[in-house]
């Protein structure tokens, strides 16, 4: 519990939410030339790489390991995030949200829950391996 109660966890947050945003906004644009499934994915990997820059940059700054280091663990440990944001919003959009009757924005709705399911569990893959301090 110690973890999420830190300026460190806040900043990762903002900068996670803001990376989640441009993730959002991209699927919406993506999902104009492709399906909802695929422009999921895409977006994921564009807020990926946001949410790298602004991580290095503001969260884990004080990181011991080289840029490439933390570039590959940072992508596995996306690799379990994508399989969340995906399984839940898939599942939100084409099965719950409909079953529930809710038609109106249930792909915005579906992946906006999607986005947040992996906050936890990315913050703590990325604290203790992607920009580890030891």
């Amino acid at each position: 519990m110690q973890d999420f109660i830190s300026k460190q966890f806040f900043l990762f947050l903002l900068a996670g939410g803001t990376a989640a945003l441009i993730n959002f906004l991209s699927r919406i644009i993506y999902n104009q030339w492709m399906s909802f499934s695929s422009a999921v994915i895409v977006a994921y990997l564009t807020g990926m790489i946001v949410a790298f820059i602004l991580m290095r940059l503001f969260v884990f700054k004080n990181s011991q390991r080289k840029m490439q280091h933390s570039m590959w663990i940072f992508a596995l440990v996306n690799l379990a995030g994508v399989a969340q944001v995906w399984i839940v919003s898939v599942s939100l959009d084409y099965y719950l949200l409909p079953w529930l009757g809710i038609t109106t924005f249930s792909s915005e709705i579906a992946h906006s829950v999607g986005i947040a399911v992996p906050a936890f569990t990315s913050y703590l893959g990325h604290k203790y391996w992607s920009f580890s301090t030891h």
